[in-house]
């Protein structure tokens, strides 16, 4: 007898086309048979060990975070109801360019330093891997949900060149081509950037180019934070469309926004730009947050030529008061390249995040009202968060444009991401919010997309660019990682003032047929898996 049947669900599928209602029966990790409500009538109705009455209930594919940073979350806590609960069965990490494998043990060190913001420190993990295989392996000893790797071209810089603003030499460039092949080889689907962030951004287009075509040998997709989202947006995002052409790889554009006042209403220009190159036979897809402000790290906003070296060079810089005045007038007056080319306005820099116990009053404030409330410059407020905390805090950034980001959603290669750091006191609520907060606030209460729309933009379309053929479509055969919940009551939680508040209306959650979510509440379960390249 089969594992389980999901009774008298509405199927949305995936594919984009209508809902049906149907038993699903499950078995062995897969979907065995899908018997549609006309074709049960007058027959009898299949039967297995379980039954789930999904009357009123929506069943889908799990949905893909297309943008996730749960790359220690996964291991420090199994829980992992930040994702679990939104219905997310799969994780695409190793995200920005900086993530922990392939390393060596003094790029480990580096790197945790320098996205000790994204994931903490990780004084809490045993970092027993420095592959990206043996990384694989430590998430198949058992994870909450599902993950995907993508290589971090930054951490590779780092190991291969070092933190140094230079080209790399040809024997760099080279090592930087047998670490990305290798990470292909070990199961990474494609290659990350953050070129915005040290030392990643150091790279010219050449050698992006060189270690793209790696990455297209083996079937994978290059993900770019590519070098500007403000004032430079437009070229920024064509920069990487020639690139990725040039380099015959497939592009998937992370957290694909047009910000700050310079790009109010211009999304209609970024999307005309995809649809040239689309039009003509370009491989491209993005994914977006339905959300206007951004989250990243308040050292993210120097210029680069202040972090170059690595986390110890920055923190030396800023210690100095000659440099650190340099540093403030790269921000506040000429725009620096970390905050995109547009001079920062503190009043949009809320503080999200610390480590330090001492510095909690700073969290749930901007720069600009922290400052005011202590007579100092914002600068001084912010050079102070930076030197004390180590380079730790997270931020706010309130620079989006609705406008924009439903422009964006709607287009024809969106996916869903939700660019979600988890750590802090008041993280962005996106990351507990993401997926209801589409299914919610822009199908059901806007109309912006429809239902089954939607679903397809969360599910098959990130499941084909992940080369994933038995996954995002609800169909026979397929791997049982599903997700049912309330059309008319799906909603994210998570707001502003309280982010880490879970969803409503999703009750179940099953990741290879097994409920890690169950009557709105965690299991125990463990189901998730590494998901590795599938081979050419």
């Amino acid at each position: 007898m089969d594992e389980l049947v999901i009774r008298d669900a509405d199927v949305v599928d995936g594919s984009g086309a209508a809902s049906y209602r149907a038993d699903v029966v499950i078995d062995g990790g897969r979907i065995v048979s899908i018997v549609k409500e006309a074709a049960a009538a007058g027959c009898q109705r299949p039967a297995a060990r379980q039954e789930l009455d999904a009357e009123g209930l929506v069943l889908s594919p799990g949905f893909i975070d297309m943008h996730a940073h749960s790359d220690l979350a996964l291991l420090r806590d199994p829980d992992h109801s930040a994702k679990a609960a939104q219905g997310v069965t799969l994780e695409v990490i190793g995200q920005d360019g900086l993530s922990y494998a392939p390393v060596d043990d003094r790029t480990l060190g580096e790197v945790r330093r320098a996205i000790a913001g994204w994931n903490g420190p990780g004084d809490d993990i045993d970092f027993d891997w420095r592959s990206v295989g043996e990384y694989l392996d430590r998430l198949d000893r058992g994870i909450a949900v599902n993950a995907a790797y993508l290589i971090p071209q930054g951490t590779v810089r780092a190991l291969a060149v070092g933190w140094e603003d230079r080209a790399a030499t040809g024997a760099e460039l080279e090592r930087m081509r047998r670490l990305v092949a290798e990470g292909m080889e070990q199961g990474a689907v494609g290659m990350s950037s953050g070129l915005t962030y040290t030392p990643g951004m150091y790279a010219e287009d050449a050698e992006l180019t060189e270690l793209c075509r790696v990455v297209a040998s083996y079937g994978g997709y290059y993900c770019p934070h590519h070098r500007s989202y403000g004032a430079g947006a437009l070229r920024a995002y064509e920069e990487m469309v020639e690139l990725t052409r040039e380099a015959g790889c497939p592009l998937h554009l992370a957290h694909a926004t047009m910000n700050f006042g310079v790009n109010e209403g211009r999304a209609p220009e970024l999307l005309a730009l995809l649809d040239t190159a689309l039009d003509a036979g370009a491989d491209i897809t993005l994914d977006t947050y339905p959300y206007t402000p951004g989250c990243t790290t308040l050292v993210a906003l120097l210029p680069s030529w202040a972090s170059e070296g690595g986390p110890e060079a920055v923190l030396r810089r800023l210690a100095d008061d000659e440099t650190a005045e340099r540093v403030r007038h790269h921000l506040e007056v000429t725009g620096s390249d970390g905050c995109h080319g547009v001079p920062v306005e503190w009043e949009t820099i809320e503080i999200s995040g610390v480590t330090e116990p001492a510095l909690a009053e700073y969290v749930g404030r901007t720069v600009l009202e922290s400052a005011g409330l202590r007579g100092e410059t914002p600068w001084a407020v912010a050079r102070r968060l930076l030197l004390t905390d180590r380079l730790a805090p997270t931020i706010l950034q309130h620079v989006g444009h609705e406008e924009n980001v439903r422009a964006i959603m709607q287009h024809r290669v969106h996916t869903g991401g939700s660019d979600g750091i988890l750590r802090g006191s008041k993280p962005h609520p996106r990351a507990y919010g993401t997926f209801p907060h589409y299914l919610g606030h822009y199908v059901r209460e806007l109309g912006v997309l429809s239902l089954e729309e939607c679903v397809a933009h969360l599910t098959s379309r990130p499941a084909a660019r992940l080369r994933l053929p038995d996954r995002g479509l609800v169909r026979e055969g397929h791997r049982a990682d599903l997700v049912l919940f309330d059309p008319a009551t799906v909603a994210a939680g998570s707001t502003y003032r309280d982010p880490r508040r879970l969803p409503v209306g999703i009750p179940y959650v099953l990741v290879d047929g097994r409920f890690v979510m169950r009557d709105g509440r965690r299991t125990d379960v463990l189901a998730g898996r590494s998901v590795r390249r599938t081979p050419r």
